[in-house]
């Protein structure tokens, strides 16, 4: 069986944990259980693991929420509580209570105008804070921002850095890389669908609507790898369009875009030229491109630095030549419903091709 990214291995530890943690969470100190629980969210997507300042915003306007909603669910269970503590006892034979209908009850009607008032003041405060967190979240400065044009595609995302400061733009797929502490804009497109941009570490979602721009700014605190998903079902492989936002130190980053803006490696093994003879008189160049040759498809990913990217098809798969080989001879295999039909090679051509896949890095 191809192997899994390890985001799939951390998702089954971290169910166990949260598991374990739930079942010693009434004996363990409070401090303990929220160290757990930290822990265990740490090691998948999640937007209590904020790795950001809007994340954290979120995050905050998150716990609020959960506070008042957990204080009215306790009052309202204590209210019924109370009331079949107090209500009359009756059997077969007593006759049915029926003065309520006729006459009103004014013993009840204090505590249903105090919780009238106290449910709308409750209900107003989470209108102010939520538009006060809105106005946060806007409020990011993007001066000296990176700007991405990342577009939604069934099913996988096209990432395409602007050019900046004299600098060419560069075009990759699945993984957004981000210096820490300085803000990026994405501009948000969709190619065929709906499609809704998620990094709950970074930030919350945005919707992307086929011939509608919109923009989604955020800031990496933190370096890091995230895990990002599209939010919004769009297809058979909606659950399998994942990507990863990577961020790193300022020049580590700068180093990274460097190497991107570079022409694809020429290949200087044999069995590397053979496969990019292959690449190019095949159907693949009619679909990807790499930089520096002939090949200029844009129907699929850019492959010109596919061996330095860490998943396939869009979070699926771990970035290896075994998986890579199997994902080029049958993609519907791994990824039902992929775009990417089938590509009938011999296992000598199948070699060479993904050889010469490896080089581009």
């Amino acid at each position: 069986m191809p192997k899994r990214p390890p985001y799939f291995a951390a998702l089954r530890v971290h169910r166990r944990r949260l598991f374990a943690w739930r079942c010693a969470a009434p004996v363990l100190p409070l401090a303990a259980c929220l160290a757990a629980m930290r822990e265990v969210h740490a090691q998948v997507q999640s937007a209590l693991a904020p790795a950001g300042v809007q994340a954290a915003q979120i995050l905050e306007l998150w716990h609020l929420t959960l506070a008042v909603c957990s204080l009215v669910f306790a009052a309202i269970l204590l209210a019924c509580f109370v009331a079949l503590l107090r209500a009359p006892r009756a059997d077969r034979a007593t006759p049915p209570e029926l003065r309520s209908i006729e006459h009103s009850e004014p013993r009840l009607r204090r505590p249903v105008i105090v919780a009238t008032f106290v449910s709308a003041v409750l209900l107003a405060g989470l209108v102010i804070a939520d538009v006060l967190t809105d106005r946060a979240l806007s409020r990011l400065p993007v001066a000296d921002a990176v700007h991405v044009e990342l577009t939604g595609h069934q099913w996988w995302w096209e990432v395409r850095y602007l050019p900046s400061d004299g600098a060419p733009g560069f075009t990759l797929a699945n993984e957004l890389h981000v210096p820490v502490g300085r803000p990026v804009v994405v501009s948000l497109v969709a190619a065929d669908v709906i499609h809704t941009f998620w990094a709950p570490n970074l930030h919350g979602k945005k919707d992307m609507i086929p011939g509608q721009k919109s923009t989604i700014s955020f800031r990496a605190d933190r370096a890091g790898t995230y895990r990002g998903q599209c939010a919004e079902f769009c297809g058979a492989e909606h659950a399998l369009m994942a990507f990863l936002v990577v961020a790193e130190p300022p020049a580590a980053y700068d180093a990274w875009a460097a190497r991107q803006r570079a022409l694809a490696l020429a290949p200087s093994g044999e069995s590397a030229m053979r496969g990019q003879e292959i690449f190019m008189t095949g159907a693949c160049a009619r679909c990807h491109t790499i930089s520096g040759t002939s090949a200029t498809g844009r129907l699929g990913p850019d492959l010109s630095h596919l061996a330095s990217r860490r998943t396939l098809a869009a979070g699926t798969l771990v970035n290896d030549r075994a998986t890579l080989a199997r994902w080029i001879a049958d993609p519907g295999a791994l990824k039902p419903s992929a775009m990417m039909p089938p590509t009938r090679l011999s296992p000598s051509d199948l070699d060479a091709l993904v050889a010469y896949l490896g080089t581009l890095e």
